[in-house]
């Protein structure tokens, strides 16, 4: 008797792997959901919810994870864990429609839970004119340095510029508005009566006067490094002119935020943090798709929680947001006594991890590698 062949499949693309068996080319677009699975934490049901989705789930062969106190009722609410393939989960949603206790609403949930779809990762170059940025502080802090600079960023292939006039690197204290902007307006109305073709400018503020004043000159998108936390008026602002935001998580201000920073569950605190985030966006008036989130490398994390966000930065994708990561030359390298080229090359390696894993924007000092690199992967 010969010996059984047996080999994981790691290729995504299941539907390519169903085609190369000779499958039945006429159902792959519906077979493939039977062999794509998820898992899925569900935050907060109460018992008889948990109970309902549990059944309904082995209903299904699919499980579902509880509080071991679930079952007799010493808690009030639990988080759980549903796991199935999407073929499952959509039987599940189908099955809670027809259940009490507000399921109906949970299998709508379910049904939309949908893969993330980026169909190419975007470069947002770094234009810090400060005289004290942790990377380049003092570079660009002139006019004509900072007009060289933004070009260079424009030709080697930067999707976005990102321009910020107060360093947020830890210890730093707020720069003043009127500072603020004297770096600002010159290369902003540098851009408007200089540049034919326009580049999508992104202004690295957390105040929102000065948003304002930039946003009044063309700029698109704000980069709130504080995440509202800062200037309550910003998201009013950023509605005000249908501006797209980023909004990024951070633990404390640049002052304390490294001070020693705590999290009981990571991942799901900076879930949760900016979920509450978008919900206040949303709130206020700033439409859900002119939203992205960052979950702010170096922003009140250690370098092993900086590691785990870059690991599990998949989990943010069911915020229904695009996701910026900024790891460009920051302390999780462990180079502090590199020169910069050194730090971006590392930098690139621990980008195209994020490039694989579909990450919307990558937040860079270096364009021209990270150009290279996406040229390079879009072989693969």
């Amino acid at each position: 008797m010969r010996d059984f062949i047996l080999k994981e499949i790691t290729n995504t693309d299941i539907q390519q792997e169903l085609n190369s068996i000779g499958f039945d080319k006429s159902y792959i677009h519906k077979a493939w959901e039977k062999f794509e699975y998820k898992n899925i934490k569900i935050f907060g049901l109460t018992i008889p919810q948990a109970n309902i989705l549990k059944q309904t789930a082995l209903s299904v062969g699919a499980d579902c994870a509880t509080h071991r106190e679930t079952i007799t009722g010493k808690i009030e609410t639990t988080d759980c864990i549903l796991g199935g393939s999407l073929s499952q989960l959509e039987k599940i949603a189908d099955k809670l429609s027809r259940q009490p206790f507000g399921l109906k609403n949970l299998g709508a949930e379910i049904i939309n839970f949908k893969k993330h779809n980026c169909s190419k990762t975007k470069i947002v170059g770094i234009l810090n004119i400060t005289p004290d940025s942790f990377s380049d502080g003092g570079e660009y802090n002139n006019f004509e340095d900072a007009t060289k600079h933004l070009t260079d960023l424009i030709n080697n292939g930067a999707d976005i510029i990102d321009i910020g006039a107060e360093s947020t690197k830890p210890g730093n204290k707020p720069v003043p508005q009127d500072v603020q902007l004297s770096k600002l307006i010159p290369i902003l109305n540098y851009i408007n009566n200089n540049l034919e073709n326009k580049p999508i400018i992104s202004i690295d503020t957390r105040d929102s006067i000065v948003a304002e004043e930039c946003l009044k000159l063309g700029a698109n998108i704000i980069n709130d490094v504080s995440g509202f936390d800062y200037d309550k008026n910003m998201p009013n602002i950023i509605a005000k002119y249908n501006a797209k935001v980023i909004i990024q998580h951070s633990l404390g201000t640049p002052e304390t935020m490294q001070n020693t920073p705590e999290y009981t569950n990571l991942m799901d605190e900076i879930f949760l943090a900016l979920k509450s985030k978008i919900e206040l966006a949303v709130s206020n008036g700033i439409k859900l798709e002119n939203i992205i989130i960052d979950p702010g490398i170096g922003f009140g994390k250690t370098r092993e929680q900086n590691f785990e966000i870059i690991n599990r930065i998949e989990e943010l994708y069911s915020l229904g947001c695009p996701v910026m990561l900024g790891i460009s030359r920051k302390s999780l390298l462990n180079m502090a006594e590199a020169d910069n080229l050194t730090k971006d090359i590392y930098t690139v390696a621990l980008n195209a991890l994020a490039v694989n894993k579909k990450v919307d924007y990558i937040r860079v000092h270096n364009v021209k590698l990270h150009k290279d690199l996406l040229d390079m992967l879009s072989n693969i």
